[in-house]
């Protein structure tokens, strides 16, 4: 069996207006134009697709700093830390660095997900 080189996850949402702002705008995921059967919104970062699913029955995850880090996360890397972390900052996002002092950094998106920016190593 051959397996391609290709991932999809989804992230459950109870706002998509504020997540389209994170995912997109914050943090700059290409959006993708796709018809859907329900509510929600793909977005492509090279052959991996994040999936918003709209569940308005999401309750906000609870925010404890002894947790970042220890929750199921999605890991996306970023071409410049600082500037993400400036982005994030500008935008009002609450960051936690790595707690195991390599460079990167974690932050809850409006719904509580747990999204860790790590910085790609183009050398």
């Amino acid at each position: 069996m051959k397996i391609s080189h290709y991932l999809h996850t989804a992230i459950l949402v109870s706002d998509l207006e504020r997540a389209e702002q994170f995912y997109g705008q914050v943090l700059g995921l290409e959006k993708v134009d796709r018809i859907l059967k329900f509510p929600g919104v793909w977005y492509q970062l090279g052959n991996i697709q994040v999936h918003l699913i709209v569940d308005t029955s999401i309750t906000p995850k609870l925010q404890n700093v002894e947790k970042w880090g220890r929750n199921p996360h999605l890991a996306l890397a970023v071409e410049d830390l600082a500037a993400a972390k400036s982005e994030l900052i500008a935008h009002g996002y609450d960051l936690q660095p790595s707690a195991s002092g390599r460079p990167a950094l974690f932050v809850q998106d409006p719904d509580g997900n747990m999204i860790e920016l790590t910085e790609v190593n183009s050398k």
